[in-house]
């Protein structure tokens, strides 16, 4: 068995020539990835993790408007989310999400065709023809979403643009 002191001593140059190699590795890692574009970067790395869609912008704060009555579309006071959303579209960058719900029981649903995620749709458009109405966000930075839960809508603003 052979001890630790009788290993041969490697150099101390041979270490830091390791260092200097893994450095300069490093350096050319990093300009070759200064010149591929975000959005690429961001697609490969989905594809990798098996993502087939580009993923909703994450959402960072979110407005209700409550008070639909059941089965109905009927836009209710709305103005604190029209508040909201003129403060939260300032920022280019920003997208909005509106998910119109219902609460799932069969009274909440759509009068002519007796389907809740009509309803759910039209709650959400009534919201962003109103948002839209106003100046408050353009069409193309609204996305509209269905779900069941309770008789709202709900905004989510989201980013979903490069730096500045």
């Amino acid at each position: 068995m052979i001890a630790e002191d009788d290993l041969p001593a490697r150099p101390i140059w041979l270490t830091t020539l390791a260092d200097l190699a893994l450095l300069l590795v490093g350096f050319f890692v990093l300009l070759q990835a200064n010149q591929v574009d975000a959005n690429t970067l961001a697609a490969g790395f989905r594809a990798g993790f098996g993502v087939k869609e580009n993923a909703p912008a994450m959402p960072v704060d979110l407005a209700t408007v409550s008070g639909f009555a059941t089965g109905s579309a009927q836009l209710p006071d709305a103005s604190a989310a029209l508040g909201w959303a003129h403060a939260a579209a300032a920022d280019p960058r920003t997208r909005l999400r509106i998910i119109g719900e219902v609460d799932g029981s069969a009274a909440d649903v759509d009068p002519l065709t007796g389907s809740g995620p009509i309803l759910a749709a039209d709650r959400a458009r009534a919201v962003a023809a109103m948002l839209i109405r106003s100046g408050a966000v353009a069409p193309e930075r609204i996305a509209i979403a269905t779900a069941r839960g309770h008789r709202r809508a709900v905004l989510s603003l989201g980013y979903d643009g490069g730096r500045q």
